[in-house]
């Protein structure tokens, strides 16, 4: 008789289904796992031998096999304990076979039975749910995974809870999801001194997820600017939050007891490589540009990043999502991130700076900046060219709005575009806008259409960077509460676009 219990193997966000078969057949004594399982996965014997032996449960002398099912597919990771320990326990009627049968499984086992949290309990939620099963996992995992309200989630401590509840011992009460409440922010926009011109921006970039690069002379104040953006980024909305915790759940982010509604603030080093920026590795594992899902991914000294992985950022800004092709996996990561770069002028810092001449102007900032290739920097809706600040401007008092000024202007254009992309999965702001959603929110009046004309003739604007005004100025009337696209519009949308007298 063979004795079944579920539990699922991760490819990208999507947690496929797998059958984990329990058989005790005559013959030598031996504990065999088949089904392509994976290093950790083959160990898993040894820890449920020592995790059963810890609670007086002998293993009988007999021939115990477990399968894996479906066999080719590839196993991962020591999730697979507690599975194999249900459908062990499910062969030695300890359990009720139809019981196991209808649970989903996930979790690590400690040699004294205790269960250990893993990774992927929110995605395994989801497959539990929409194959109608009710999930087990670890206590430690269960306000994670309760998020997902369709299915019921047994969080147990260890493994002997768990042969209690299933026996009607000790039943254990469903979890409840939890939400971690980020710290209270500290970092006012009101702190940083003058730069007015640059808070704009940012306050636009929010407001319509564009993409923004700041340039400007070390000191200047971008990443001052950039780490107050967290501040007047509206929550997370309830969909968005989940779709950003499963991928944080696989990278094993979620560790505080819940999912968090706060943006996510990704800001990798310039010596990170691809495969950290992009995904990738053994397992094709998200990377910065999916962990920055629905958020910010902040990458300061732009340009001294790999030219390899600058290029790598090109399709995924433009599509939002990324597919990271390995031999044996194709999995595919969302990524609808908001991109914030800085950078200095020049490899020195100073060409702009009056008070410190550069010896190599004008060929110090076209080497540096051109390691940002041109397809590249036509992506980016705002370029702010970020003046150095005298230090006795560092006196004066504080001045412009505070955060929270500025956060409630944002979310009121965050909600004007929500209304308008009611029902469209695939757009959710501004900058997500194209075809004929795009022509029919954002045509500009008579005025404006003629002052877009002239810069995109005088400038030789690409298509990319018409529609990005566009999408731009869009947003800048949204902010004003404007149903319509006007003129001032259009130029404060274009001012953004263009560089400005002696700068970058």
């Amino acid at each position: 008789m063979v004795a079944r219990a579920y539990t699922v193997a991760f490819q990208g966000v999507e947690a496929r289904l797998v059958e984990v078969q329990c058989a005790l057949s005559p013959g030598l004594p031996a504990f065999s796992i088949v089904g392509l399982p994976d290093k950790a996965v083959s160990e898993a014997r040894d820890r449920v031998r020592a995790a059963l032996g810890a609670m007086a449960i002998a293993l009988p002398s007999r021939r115990i096999t477990v399968n894996l099912s479906p066999a080719d597919l590839p196993k991962e990771g020591s999730h697979f304990d507690l599975p194999i320990a249900l459908a062990l326990l499910a062969a030695l009627d300890i359990i009720p076979k139809d019981t196991a049968e209808g649970v989903v499984a996930l979790g690590e086992l400690s040699l004294d039975g205790s269960l250990i949290p893993v990774i992927g309990a929110l995605p395994a939620a989801m497959a539990a749910a929409a194959d109608n099963r009710t999930l087990l996992c670890p206590a430690a995992s269960g306000a994670e995974a309760a998020w997902v309200s369709a299915t019921k989630v047994i969080a147990a401590p260890d493994l002997g809870a768990a042969i209690r509840h299933f026996t009607g011992q000790s039943l254990i009460e469903p979890s409840l999801p939890g939400e971690v409440t980020p710290d209270a922010i500290l970092k006012d926009m009101r702190d940083v001194k003058g730069q007015e011109r640059a808070k704009r921006a940012l306050e636009i970039a929010a407001a319509g997820r564009h993409h923004l690069i700041l340039v400007g002379t070390p000191g200047s104040g971008k990443s001052m600017l950039a780490a107050r953006l967290s501040g007047i980024l509206p929550p997370l909305t309830p969909g968005e939050a989940l779709e950003t915790s499963m991928i944080h759940s696989l990278a094993g982010l979620l560790d505080a007891g819940g999912i968090s509604r706060a943006r996510p603030f990704r800001e990798p080093h310039h010596t990170a490589s691809m495969a950290a920026i992009i995904g990738g590795g053994r397992s094709a594992k998200p990377g910065e540009v999916s962990l920055a899902h629905n958020g910010v991914l902040f990458m300061d000294e732009f340009p001294e990043f790999p030219r390899a992985v600058l290029e790598t950022l090109r399709q995924p800004i433009e599509t939002g999502e990324v597919m990271i092709a390995r031999a044996n996996a194709h999995v595919k990561y969302p990524c609808a991130f908001m991109l914030v770069a800085a950078a200095n002028p020049c490899k020195c810092g100073y060409l702009t700076d009056p008070d410190r001449a550069c010896g190599r102007v004008p060929l110090c900032g076209e080497d540096y900046m051109g390691r940002i290739s041109g397809p590249l920097m036509d992506r980016f809706d705002l370029r702010v060219d970020v003046p150095p600040v005298r230090f006795t401007d560092l006196d004066l008092p504080a001045s412009g709005d505070t955060s929270a000024q500025i956060a409630a202007r944002v979310a009121a254009a965050r909600d004007i575009q929500i209304a308008r992309f009611d029902g469209r999965a695939d757009m959710r702001s501004n900058a997500d806008a194209e075809g004929e959603i795009l022509k029919a929110c954002a045509t500009p009046d008579a005025e404006g259409r003629a002052l877009l004309s002239r810069v995109a003739e005088r400038f030789a604007l690409s298509a990319r960077g018409y529609h990005r005004v566009l999408r731009v100025a869009r947003t800048i009337a949204d902010l004003a509460g404007s149903d319509e696209v006007r003129h001032p519009h259009i130029a404060e949308a274009v001012s953004f676009r263009l560089p400005q007298p002696g700068g970058s």
